[in-house]
């Protein structure tokens, strides 16, 4: 399914916002803030502490999967929006192109009509043409037991009732998402490996491998 979506989506020239996404408890935060600092660029974060409807939808998925996932894609496309108009590099924590992913899983768990669901993947793939694809997207991948532990570690409440299965599913649908992904350049760093806040050595290792990456990427651009 994922290759079909990424035939729709058109193939836009890359901009200079480095992209961080991964399953729920990867540490896409972390990473996003480690290399924000270490690349000396602004930082986007994903709308999540503010955000009105996700206590909600964790309570009850079917009433509020379709609005929860406009809301996503209406505030992912204002910060791509503010990114942009920046004219420099940036970093964001997770974006509007994985939003796919959930939208795919509530659908076939039966939270989201088909019509709702199709609602909004044309929505997703029009707001794309007029997105310009990241300079470098890093995929966290991560077994979901350790997503888990972090998920239980961090402690949000809404977060804890959620069932073993909705993770496990989540964390299949975005390695499927990854292996098809073709819309720029990709990096993927095996995030059960690193503790890059604990261990220094740890995050030099990190740091050096996406410095490496950038690099290569850079010299594809010229």
């Amino acid at each position: 399914m994922y290759k079909e979506f990424f035939e729709m989506v058109k193939k836009n020239q890359p901009n200079e916002t480095i992209i961080i996404d991964a399953t729920v408890g990867a540490g896409k935060t972390v990473y996003m803030e480690m290399l924000s600092q270490e690349l000396e660029i602004p930082s986007f974060l994903e709308p999540v502490e503010d955000n009105p409807l996700l206590d909600k939808f964790y309570h009850d998925r079917k009433r509020y999967a379709f609005p929860l996932q406009v809301y996503f894609l209406n505030r992912r496309f204002e910060m791509l929006k503010q990114a942009a108009a920046l004219g420099k590099p940036t970093i964001m924590d997770r974006s509007i192109y994985g939003d796919m992913i959930f939208a795919k899983l509530l659908h076939e768990e039966g939270n989201m009509e088909r019509d709702e669901f199709l609602l909004y993947r044309d929505l997703l793939t029009n707001m794309l043409d007029h997105v310009e694809a990241p300079k470098l997207m890093i995929y966290l991948k991560i077994d979901t037991d350790s997503a888990i532990g972090r998920i239980r570690k961090r402690g949000r409440d809404y977060e804890q009732i959620v069932e073993r299965e909705y993770w496990e599913n989540l964390n299949r649908e975005y390695e499927a998402y990854f292996e098809e992904y073709n819309l720029s350049p990709l990096l993927v760093i095996d995030a059960a490996k690193y503790d890059i806040v604990g261990n220094p050595e740890d995050r030099n290792e990190v740091l050096q491998i996406v410095r490496k990456k950038l690099e290569e990427v850079n010299g594809l651009q010229v």
